[in-house]
């Protein structure tokens, strides 16, 4: 009687926390985004009523893969474009977003980078974010480079 009951209750338990589906991730790319080969623009995580999306490093260039901007504020533009055409691929905006990790050559620069991810990001629910000073990123015309963490409510 107890190995039915174990049973039964590991039954039960599997059941209740299983996921729905097997395709628990799935990757996407937008048209509107430059894709660099051996890389994925966003991988999303199925988590049951909402999905996680997280986001490559985004950089400021268009789907062409030409520079946007010379300023931090410039790029900071382009890169959230960029960001809220993955986010759409999956019915998102910028402001699902609950993670930035933001890289820069100038820290100096951080305030027209806010003044720009406050147009995008739910500013009543900022997202946790990092800032680091790095020496250099991928090209040298390139000043800042934002990874994003997105939660987007299953329809």
């Amino acid at each position: 009687m107890k190995n039915i009951l174990a049973l039964f209750c590991t039954a039960i338990f599997l059941f209740s926390f299983g996921q729905k589906t097997m395709n628990l991730i799935e990757y996407k790319s937008s048209p509107k985004v430059f894709n660099i080969q051996g890389l994925s623009q966003s991988v999303s995580i199925d988590c049951g009523s909402s999905r996680m999306i997280l986001l490559s490093g985004q950089v400021p260039l268009d789907a062409e893969g030409l520079l946007v901007g010379k300023t931090v504020e410039e790029q900071s533009h382009q890169i959230f474009r960029n960001i809220e055409n993955i986010l759409k691929e999956y019915g998102g905006t910028g402001k699902d977003i609950v993670k930035l990790g933001i890289f820069t050559t100038d820290m100096s620069q951080t305030a027209g980078f806010r003044k720009v991810r406050d147009l995008y990001v739910d500013t009543q629910n900022p997202p946790v974010s990092s800032l680091v000073e790095v020496s250099s990123l991928f090209r040298n015309d390139v000043l800042i480079e934002v990874e994003a963490t997105a939660v987007i409510k299953n329809k």
